[in-house]
């Protein structure tokens, strides 16, 4: 590790992508290609590929066998869970989730998705705009990605054409206006022959925009984190009680919106004292301001009884406080949601119980339309609830914040996660 420390490595920047579509449009292949031409590939790996593909007495080396880690997978040829990988070019980190495409996997795209600064959503060039990516559109805005990359693969089987490319273009412009996206991307790729992923197309020199690599390279993500809002939900308290440390008090977390820096005023919920920032302690010493998503010691100038699940914020830009909160939900379990149900529910730090008041509606995510007499929701729908809590939450809009506007339920009987839930 010190060999990467001593380049910088340690400090670059991260980005997080998650890539989705239709089965067969070619995700897997995009990212070993990444994978390849980027270098980012041993050379044991290389040849297992090249021996695999052989054996299927496939013509090119099958780069989509990189992610396709399970052996189903790789049977199938298709992609069954999120598979992650990790890259790095000399400017960025690079963490990808490869989410699969089948309907029945809607909850795996949503796990992929759900920390992702951008989605690369592919569409086959030969068969357009199909229901999987008016789905996973509409997933990657209800879980706020701030960047949508479309890319139109598999243009090589369409003889790289323009008018097929700027035909799909219209229909994904004129679908994804209706919906909350910030910043909409649109580019025409060959995964299999690495057109415009890493190098320029030749083939497709009326396209004057960047390759896919240039812009995860530079897309501008420094502003997706909330900036303006202070939060800061407890996760350990730390009192080592050495002689060295002896009245040390520290509170430990990861910032979840806002700047902090030593001497800024805050307040501590639910108990509303305030205090001083007198420190802020990450590994190897202090540090002069800290913001999302780094993890930090604080340490404050006056004893307050602080525990996990508090949260340090500024006094003049409280979160919402409440016990009755709505939520859209992606169910993830085989049990239905039962209307009524009592399920454990984890917020940031906190974990409370909850009681369903209400299904209000179930969305139907191809049309967008609101099915209201449908209360039926099994896995993979995605529904509007509102649930009452045990004790208050401290709670921003997801659209605000997307870490302290998200929460998971529980089973209690089981300890399974079955909903991931975004407040509204």
């Amino acid at each position: 590790m010190s060999e990467f420390a001593g380049n910088g490595y340690l400090d670059m920047e991260l980005l997080r992508f998650t890539t989705a579509g239709s089965v067969d449009d070619g995700k897997s292949t995009l990212i070993g290609r990444l994978l390849f031409d980027s270098k980012a590939v041993f050379q044991d790996q290389m040849e297992a590929i090249e021996r695999a593909s052989i054996q299927k007495g496939e013509e090119h080396v099958n780069l989509a066998l990189l992610t396709d880690g399970l052996r189903a997978e790789r049977e199938q040829g298709i992609t069954i869970d999120v598979a992650y990988r990790y890259f790095a070019t000399p400017k960025r980190k690079f963490i990808i989730a490869d989410t699969p495409g089948h309907i029945q996997y809607t909850r795996n795209m949503v796990t992929g998705a759900s920390t992702a600064n951008l989605a690369i959503i592919l569409v086959d060039a030969r068969n357009g705009i199909m229901e999987q990516t008016c789905r996973h559109t509409f997933i990657a805005t209800l879980l706020q990605i701030p960047h949508i990359v479309y890319c139109v693969n598999k243009m090589d089987l369409v003889d790289y054409k323009e008018e097929r490319f700027l035909e799909i273009k219209k229909g994904l412009k004129n679908f994804s206006s209706k919906l909350d996206v910030k910043d909409v991307r649109f580019m025409p790729i060959s995964a299999l022959h690495g057109d415009n992923v890493v190098m320029r197309s030749k083939k497709m020199d009326w396209y004057d925009g960047p390759t896919l690599l240039y812009l995860l390279d530079n897309i501008h993500i420094a502003s997706d984190h909330n900036l303006v809002d202070c939060r800061f939900p407890v996760q350990y308290v730390i009192r080592p009680q050495s002689k060295e440390h002896h009245d040390y008090r520290g509170y430990a977390g990861r910032i979840a919106g806002g700047i902090f820096k030593p001497g800024d005023k805050v307040m501590v919920l639910p108990s509303g004292f305030t205090s001083s920032i007198k420190a802020i302690d990450v590994f190897g010493g202090s540090i002069e301001e800290a913001f999302p998503p780094m993890s930090v010691t604080i340490t404050l100038e006056d004893d307050i009884d602080i525990s996990r699940g508090d949260m340090i914020v500024r006094e003049n830009n409280m979160p919402q406080t409440g016990q009755d909160i709505d939520l859209m939900i992606c169910w993830l379990s085989k049990q239905k949601l039962a209307e009524r149900g009592k399920y454990t529910l984890r917020h940031t730090t906190k974990e409370v119980r909850c009681l369903v008041k209400e299904i209000k509606y179930k969305v139907d995510v191809n049309t967008l339309h609101r099915m209201e007499d449908d209360k039926g929701i099994g896995m993979n729908d995605i529904a509007r609830i509102s649930v009452r809590t045990t004790a208050p939450l401290f709670h921003d809009k997801y659209t605000r914040n997307r870490t302290t506007g998200s929460v998971i339920l529980i089973d209690e009987a089981t300890n399974e996660t079955v909903g991931a839930g975004m407040i509204k």
